[in-house]
């Protein structure tokens, strides 16, 4: 509808005499439904080029699409029943019925319900979590999931072939702290990443266990010596294989695993074949960013090792052999954006092709009362203890209920709850993770979601039981509900093309809601002859709910 319109105004302008592509018109929905279903300003935009007033020229734009400035006679644009002109010129359409129809009955029927093609053949890779192996995973490992997820799931809804990757730190300074710690006997029943802490600590503070860690983080990458391997080896396969835990709980399946120690090699290998770009200092290799308005960063240090960055540039050159990609998106936090810009830099110059389809999301942090938490120094609330922690909330609750697996179900509600925090406000927000919002059925959570899914699975499948097919009437009268759910399909759109899954979430609470004050007040099951109207409402509402929460990377029980 949003494109018939603005091919409809393009035309309407010409013959106002004002020349402009269809794509330069920008059409909104409208924030509140009383005026209408969408609204554009074109005619303020362009009233100074038309020498009148912003008012006039709607008022002969609107004539052009074959309707009285109120709006009273049959238009030229199917779909729209209704135009009006607000304030000093913007314009209101408001849908017919026979628009709405088509949107119910897709959303009845059609299980892509909300889907679109507008990247169609296109083949996207994310990388998204990279957890590190021998530490915890960490919150920021949970916000990048939440968000790669869904952007990965944003894309497959927009018609693109998409690959999850999986980039984790198996060798680096964390590495030899760790091994150390256990080498050493540090933390006898520890974790690994309780040995982590142990490590770290004792580098910053000891300068004799400085040199040894330092001399073990060598020994990781030439893998001379036996019992740094074998505590390497078995650290590594025990972590990796908890990770896959945690992902099942999330729910994502990666296609491919990535390792610094395969990237360490390659990128060292660039970096030494472009001596022209990267510039000995002090003994150590290094590319100066100045020169593109950026800073200097190491990408080989003085000890002979690669850094973050070169391992990195082995990353692009390694995603780009595994899999022929035309855009990799990384996923990460706002504190390694200025990294990130460094090495693109750097990789411009060196492999500008594979460069060029580089994209970088970044994130804010997770925050609780006490502030931002650190996996250095073990001050920290990890990814893993957060699911547990709502997850026994979330078990009262799922007890109560006519789930069959009630640990799944409350499983499901801490894990919505969550994702639901980390995505409704923007990935580039900070936030404050609040337990008991997180987990309301009021409001703006993803229980809430949640529930409204499982209240109207109820209805469905009652309405099933007494072979009521689900039935839109043209005749009935319009509802806001159905208004509201015709818009789905141009709010995924949006938030594919914006790669921002908190447009999502704002509409499904607004779904939610709609749908929650509409079934207060109707009797949907009443034996009327309206009755089959409003079981197609609710079962769009379902529908809409359903791949609205998929999208998110949420689960939708169908009883609660």
């Amino acid at each position: 509808m949003r494109e018939q319109l603005k091919k409809a105004l393009a035309g309407a302008l010409q013959k106002a005499g004002i020349s402009v592509a269809g794509e330069q018109i920008i059409i909104e929905h409208t924030n509140d439904l009383k005026n209408g279903d969408y609204a554009t300003g074109v005619a303020l935009a362009y009233a100074k080029q038309a020498g009148r007033s912003s008012r006039a020229l709607a008022e002969e734009v609107v004539a052009a699409l074959g309707r009285s400035p109120t709006g009273e006679t049959l238009g030229a644009v199917d779909g729209i029943s209704k135009i009006e002109i607000a304030g000093p010129g913007f314009i209101n359409f408001y849908l017919a019925s026979n628009a709405l129809t088509s949107s119910i009955n897709a959303a009845t029927e059609d299980e892509k319900w909300g889907s679109n093609k507008s990247l169609d053949g296109k083949k996207i890779m994310v990388e998204y979590t990279d957890p590190n192996p021998f530490k915890e995973f960490h919150i920021g490992h949970l916000m990048s999931n939440a968000i790669g997820e869904s952007i990965s799931r944003l894309l497959q809804f927009s018609g693109a072939e998409v690959k999850r990757a999986n980039y984790q730190g198996d060798v680096g300074p964390h590495v030899a702290k760790t091994i150390w710690a256990v080498k050493n006997s540090k933390v006898p029943g520890g974790s690994w990443g309780d040995a982590y802490i142990v490590g770290n600590k004792a580098y910053e503070t000891d300068e004799m266990a400085k040199k040894e860690i330092d001399e073990i983080n060598a020994l990781v990458y030439s893998r001379a010596d036996s019992a740094v391997n074998a505590i390497y080896d078995e650290g590594r396969e025990a972590s990796l294989k908890h990770f896959e835990k945690i992902y099942e709980i999330l729910g994502t399946k990666f296609d491919h695993y990535f390792f610094e120690s395969e990237t360490a090699r390659k990128g060292m290998a660039i970096v030494k074949a472009h001596p022209e770009v990267f510039e000995s200092s002090d003994g150590a290799v290094v590319y100066k960013g100045e020169k593109v308005g950026l800073h200097t960063r190491v990408f080989i240090t003085s000890k002979g090792l690669p850094t973050y960055e070169t391992k990195e540039l082995g990353l692009a050159e390694l995603k780009a052999k595994t899999w022929s990609f035309d855009e990799s998106i990384t996923v990460t936090a706002h504190e390694q954006a200025d990294y990130f810009q460094v090495v693109l830099a750097a990789m411009n110059e060196v492999m500008p092709d594979i460069a060029r389809k580089i994209r970088h999301v970044t994130h804010g942090m997770m925050r609780f009362a006490e502030g931002k938490m650190s996996s250095r120094t073990g001050n920290v609330v990890t990814g893993e203890s957060l699911i547990g922690d709502l997850t026994d909330v979330a078990r009262g609750r799922a007890k109560e209920s006519r789930a069959a697996d009630h640990e799944k179900l409350a499983q499901d509600i801490a894990v919505g709850a969550i994702k639901f925090q980390i995505l409704k406000g923007g990935t580039s927000k900070d936030i404050i993770f609040d337990r008991e919002r997180a987990l309301s059925v009021e409001g703006d959570s993803g229980p809430y979601l949640q529930y409204a899914h499982a209240r109207t699975r109820a209805v469905v499948e009652k309405a099933a039981e007494q072979n009521i097919a689900p039935r839109f009437d043209e005749r009935a009268e319009i509802s806001d509900l159905a208004r509201l759910l015709h818009r789905f399909p141009e709010v995924v759109l949006r938030a594919s093309l914006e790669r921002e899954p908190h447009h999502v979430t704002t509409y499904l609470v607004e779904v939610s809601s709609l749908f929650n004050r509409w079934y207060a007040t109707e009797q949907i099951l009443d034996g009327s002859n309206t009755q089959a109207h409003k079981v197609a409402i609710t079962s769009a509402v379902c529908c809409t709910l359903k791949n609205g929460l998929h999208i998110l990377g949420i689960s939708a029980p169908e009883r609660m």
